[in-house]
């Protein structure tokens, strides 16, 4: 039996470094909006305005590429000044979605990659996700704690704000 136990405790006690030796932070946040989701999707579906439902953002400018198409780059520029460079990598209407990779920014973030999605949950509700993975800014504990509480914040205060707006009537 203790034969056994040695490797189960080592197994066990590798499991925190295999996770973050793997490297990929995960960060999920859903809302359900009062509205329908092509309502909703109106609201997000512009890659080139993110500022028209997140309240960080000052300003976004396309600089590269076409809007809404693969490739498009866009440079937002935060209440605080700070700046973000994204490039789309991928969006559909029919499915109420885009993914998007973080180029270079403040956020204490690397090899950021994300995708928001509209789902309709009947005619007059709606559901958004927002999930993202990424790594921390180097390998430390701290980084990934960063990392995670700027990414879950991030995204709750725009799909906080996304309901505020579409849900007025």
């Amino acid at each position: 039996m203790k034969a056994l136990l040695v490797p189960f405790a080592f197994a066990v006690a590798m499991v925190p470094y295999a996770v973050h030796a793997e490297g990929k932070l995960k960060v999920d946040e859903a809302i359900e909006i009062n509205a329908p989701a092509d309502a909703v999707w109106s609201k997000i579906n512009n890659f080139g305005d993110l500022g028209a439902w997140h309240p960080a953002v000052k300003t976004t400018e396309i600089v590269a590429g076409k809007n809404n198409e693969k490739g498009a780059v866009r440079l937002l520029t935060l209440q605080d000044n700070g700046t973000i460079k994204e490039e789309l990598e991928a969006y559909s209407s029919k499915q109420q979605s885009y993914s998007y990779r973080i180029i270079e920014g403040v956020l204490p973030v690397t090899d950021y990659h994300s995708t928001i999605i509209v789902k309709p949950l009947n005619a007059t509700s709606s559901k958004v996700t927002w999930s993202g993975k990424f790594d921390g800014k180097d390998s430390t504990q701290k980084a990934s704690d960063d990392a995670l509480t700027a990414i879950t914040n991030v995204y709750k205060g725009g799909l906080s704000n996304l309901k505020k707006i579409t849900e007025i009537k």
